[in-house]
């Protein structure tokens, strides 16, 4: 390298040093997919960082060849702006996350999309039970549609997975009905060790024709899938619909909510049981038995302890 190089070198770099003081303050910023280093600049400049003609220097004179990476940014107050040509070419982006819990129904995930203010556009709400419920990280402003996109995206390839690995003892003959009495068995158990149990009893139920008398599809024409907050009425329970299984034989019409991978692996592998009834014992875990008169008795002692506790 010719002798001088080094010279001029040091002296362009005191130069972009004088000119490019670190950032004033703490911000968060939001590089769009394909901006360019100038637009980046022009980003930073706006945000009152660092000046867009120092950052493109920067980039120019300093920085290597790796791209900027598209998303939003945590720049810290001192850095300059090599500091942040770095961070934008390490694609290390402030991770945002929205948590759809298992058994959420799609009313609620569309709620909380919604709620979200870092999103933007209108959405419909989901079809019942296309969601896979996760932790799904997003950009602020990116779109909703984008964000549910992924969402059912996942839940496509969980089913395809677990699908192709079924058990004989399965009851259900496609996606939808699998996703319904998954979304049943989540609804119904809170325990996860209790899933395969609970799926095994309704397997066992639909072999002999019984009906489910699953509580939550009486529930779910009535507040679609959201909690009722009292007890079930008498009349609702005789009501005639497309989803509640104390007046109808087989499965509800659709999902009525969104489950979670371990109650769709449940149902496509139930348990190998010869239980037909279970009862709450008001922790979320349940009694099984295998007949009527069982079954009773377990409602009776449960429900006389539940009662001596102020649950009922």
């Amino acid at each position: 390298m010719h002798p001088f190089r080094w010279l001029r070198i040091a002296i362009l770099t005191l130069a972009l040093a004088a000119c490019s003081p670190g950032a004033p303050k703490d911000a968060e910023v939001v590089i769009p997919k394909g901006a360019s280093i100038a637009r980046a600049g022009e980003i930073l400049e706006e945000a009152g960082l660092v000046s867009a003609s120092s950052f493109r220097n920067q980039a120019r004179f300093f920085g290597s060849d790796e791209p900027i990476k598209p998303g939003e940014y945590k720049i810290e107050k001192g850095m300059d702006a090599g500091d942040i040509l770095k961070l934008l070419q390490s694609g290390k982006t402030i991770q945002r996350l929205v948590t759809i819990p298992e058994g959420m129904p799609s009313i609620m995930v569309w709620e909380r999309l919604m709620a979200e203010e870092r999103l933007t556009g209108e959405i419909p709400v989901p079809a019942e039970g296309s969601v896979l419920p996760d932790s799904y990280a997003f950009t602020t402003g990116e779109s909703r549609a984008a964000v549910v996109a992924r969402m059912q995206a996942a839940m496509d390839r969980v089913f395809a997975e677990l699908w192709a690995k079924r058990s004989p003892r399965t009851a259900v003959r496609n996606r939808n009905e699998a996703i319904t009495l998954a979304s049943i068995v989540e609804k119904e158990t809170a325990v996860p060790a209790e899933r395969r149990t609970v799926a095994g009893v309704y397997t066992n139920r639909l072999a002999v024709g019984m009906r489910l008398q699953a509580d939550p599809t009486i529930i779910y024409p009535i507040t679609r899938g959201k909690p009722l907050g009292r007890r079930i009425l008498r009349s609702e329970i005789q009501a005639v619909n497309d989803y509640n299984t104390y007046a109808m034989a087989g499965l509800p019409r659709g999902p009525i909510a969104n489950p979670g991978r371990a109650s769709i692996a449940a149902v496509l592998d139930p348990e190998a049981n010869d239980y037909l009834f279970f009862v709450a014992r008001g922790d979320g875990s349940h009694v099984f038995a295998r007949t009527l008169a069982e079954h009773n008795a377990n409602v009776q002692k449960w429900y006389a302890l539940r009662r001596e506790r102020g649950e009922m």
